[in-house]
């Protein structure tokens, strides 16, 4: 049997997983993931979603490929609605999309009974980071642990998130820039922030600019400047 090799953004992910999950990945592509963790006996088994009929027939042919259809089963379906009540998920992986559509596929989760609230979220959202952990926190999750990584030239930020007994209180830093990865300061860490910096900095010079100034977006964008600003030095 072939072995599947995770990219360093998945490997992460797949160590974030806990031995003898129920996994759902949603999203899942090749279904790499899943594979992955089911080849390392880190699981007791998958649903693979796919919303798009190319991914998910890609994910049908690699589990296929692989023999691993007793643990693994590929699903084409919008988001946690390719659940049942009898997969009894412990751990949900959502990778590699932005951090809104993150929020909308557990949300309507929720709504739909197809996610219990118990489970153990693991995120890797492309964008909006911000966005996911503010979610975290109204739905009542405690973020355990956070990476920041760069490959082929982009950074993605990693998640880890389980249910807690009440509603953590995170400040404005830890929702913008992660309670973990801001007391860390990696490398890749300031170098995101200083990018970001630098593309704050701009918007805000080109809004001065202009004849009519929305102040109250300038105020905004002028917080955040300083919250990086002092983060990074």
């Amino acid at each position: 049997m072939n072995s599947v090799n995770l990219s360093k953004r998945l490997q992460i992910v797949a160590d974030y997983v806990e031995k003898g999950a129920r996994l759902a990945d949603i999203g899942s592509d090749h279904a790499y993931l899943p594979c992955y963790l089911a080849q390392n006996k880190q699981i007791d088994c998958a649903v693979a979603g796919e919303v798009v009929e190319g991914p998910f027939l890609n994910a049908v042919n690699e589990v296929s490929s692989l023999n691993l259809e007793e643990t693994v089963s590929v699903r084409l379906g919008d988001g946690l609605q390719v659940l049942n009540d009898f997969d009894n998920i412990t751990t949900i992986t959502i990778a590699g999309v932005g951090g809104p559509l993150i929020v909308r596929i557990l949300e309507e989760g929720k709504q739909l009974r197809k996610r219990t609230g118990q489970e153990t979220l693991i995120l890797q959202p492309n964008v909006n980071e911000q966005t996911v952990r503010e979610y975290l926190m109204r739905e009542s999750y405690a973020i355990t642990a956070e990476t920041i990584l760069e490959e082929n030239g982009k950074r993605y930020e990693i998640i880890k998130a389980k249910p807690a007994d009440e509603k953590t209180a995170y400040n404005e830093k830890d929702l913008l820039f992660g309670p973990f990865l801001r007391q860390e300061k990696s490398s890749v860490f300031i170098a995101k922030w200083e990018s970001e910096a630098e593309k704050t900095a701009y918007v805000i010079g080109q809004m001065e600019k202009a004849e009519q100034k929305d102040e109250e977006k300038l105020k905004e964008l002028n917080k955040k400047l300083n919250l990086i600003e002092v983060m990074i030095k």
